[in-house]
């Protein structure tokens, strides 16, 4: 298994276990997980498990820059996937 492909499934689970944590927390009304921090998650890589994270947790789904951002990313993310790995 390439060292890419690896890393992929490594920071989707990642950016999905953040994402999920960062609901419970708005849930509990704790101290929260910047957006920013979130959104540094799906640059590297992880927008395809931030958005089923988004999807299944009902989480930052009104807020626009999400809802729309976030499913581009990881479209775009999926395709540099399948060019590095050869499927495209």
């Amino acid at each position: 298994m390439p060292i890419i492909f690896l890393y992929f499934l490594f920071i989707n689970f990642i950016a999905y276990i953040v994402m999920a944590n960062d609901k419970k927390k708005a849930q509990k009304h704790q101290y929260r997980t910047s957006e920013s921090a979130l959104w540094m998650l799906a640059l590297a890589g992880g927008a395809p498990g931030s958005w089923l994270a988004m999807q299944t947790r009902r989480h930052k789904t009104k807020h626009a820059a999400f809802k729309y951002g976030m499913p581009v990313l990881a479209v775009m993310d999926l395709v540099i996937l399948g060019m590095i790995g050869g499927v495209i």
